[in-house]
């Protein structure tokens, strides 16, 4: 196992329940750092969402930020991004008032939401990535069956309840091969954690994909192996079995 660049998913697999990274899992990525690895946030979260806990970790090479809508380098550059087309936003507008249920979005211009709306017309904003959470099962699987008929979008999800949508094309695992692209690696050398479908593709594509303990079964399914959750440190488990590799190596 040859592994140079390990990328973690935040919610749900680097943070516990209360939005913190343990100790463990901070000595862990400092461990990886002093290796010569590079330890990449890959997440949904935009960047004002994860830049205290990406300046509390120190500064990485690169950040990935809403599902690879948005890619920064270590002085938070922008040096990549994708936006979602306003007329893709207006029609998922358009659903979220067919049925009535919670949306939430990020826009270069701020993150809004049914508790924050935006108070402009859809054209005003860049928009990044549009969301719903919808705890009903139902009223879910008629929204995600419109959604799947769009070839334009992206579909994955952070949590059971939710759905995520992205331009096609942009997710983490696109992210991080441009990544890897501007290092001068390559996806093999590439170790991914995450939990929710939003990680599914990197955790596919990268050279050793892991799955959390409290990850969704499919992600489960589609990890070479499967750490523990994220409030018992799952993410320094999988970080000290790499380095246990390279060290035997």
């Amino acid at each position: 196992m040859t592994i140079k660049l390990i990328a973690l998913d935040m919610d749900g697999t680097l943070v516990n329940h209360e939005g913190e990274v343990s100790p463990e899992n901070e000595k862990a990525i400092q461990r990886a750092k002093e290796k010569g690895i590079h330890v990449v946030l890959s997440t949904g979260r935009s960047l004002r969402n994860c830049r205290d806990i990406s300046d509390h970790l120190g500064r990485s090479s690169y950040l990935i930020t809403v599902n690879g809508g948005e890619i920064y380098d270590h002085e938070y550059n922008l040096v990549d991004s994708t936006h979602l087309d306003t007329e893709l936003v207006k029609a998922l507008w358009g659903l979220k008032e067919k049925h009535d249920v919670y949306f939430w979005s990020s826009t270069t211009q701020g993150i809004f939401n049914t508790h924050n709306p935006f108070d402009q017309e859809i054209d005003a904003y860049n928009w990044l990535k549009f969301g719903f959470d919808i705890q009903d099962d139902e009223v879910r699987k008629v929204v995600m069956d419109e959604l799947l008929k769009n070839e334009a979008l992206e579909i994955t999800n952070s949590s059971p309840t939710n759905i995520e949508i992205n331009p096609a094309g942009v997710n983490k695992a696109a992210a991080l091969v441009k990544v890897c692209e501007r290092l001068d690696l390559s996806m093999e050398e590439v170790m991914a954690v995450g939990d929710s479908m939003n990680d599914i593709a990197m955790i596919r594509e990268s050279g050793f994909g892991v799955a959390m303990g409290n990850a969704q079964d499919a992600v489960k399914e589609a990890a070479d192996w499967v750490t523990g959750i994220n409030t018992d440190h799952g993410v320094a488990q999988a970080i000290d079995k790499v380095l246990a590799a390279v060290e035997f190596k």
